[in-house]
């Protein structure tokens, strides 16, 4: 459950409006969910940030919002190459991350 205000509704508009299908909207301030004020919402399922792989064209979370839990197929079983961007080739690679498992 989150406090709903005028700040943070565009964070959850979409999950509110096309995953959870419900009607929303604001007349003079005040948020209507299914034709009822609301300060806060109760979601009905996960929802998850999912980061990008930082490569050419990556689209993560910051570009397309929460994902829900049932959108999510698969999960990562290691780490395939790490990189510090502060560094420079060879330095760069994170040599003791490579094919680590990911811890579940």
């Amino acid at each position: 459950t989150i406090k709903l205000n005028s700040e943070n509704l565009s964070l959850y508009k979409r999950i509110i409006e096309h995953y959870e299908k419900n009607k929303l909207k604001v007349i003079d301030g005040v948020i209507y969910i299914n034709d009822r004020p609301a300060n806060e919402y109760t979601f009905k399922m996960n929802y998850y940030f999912m980061m990008g792989d930082n490569r050419h064209n990556s689209l993560d979370s910051r570009f397309w919002g929460f994902v829900p839990e049932d959108h999510i197929i698969g999960k990562p079983i290691f780490i395939f190459l790490s990189l510090n961007n502060n560094e420079r080739f060879p330095k760069k690679i994170r040599w003791e991350r490579m094919f680590m498992k990911i811890k579940s």
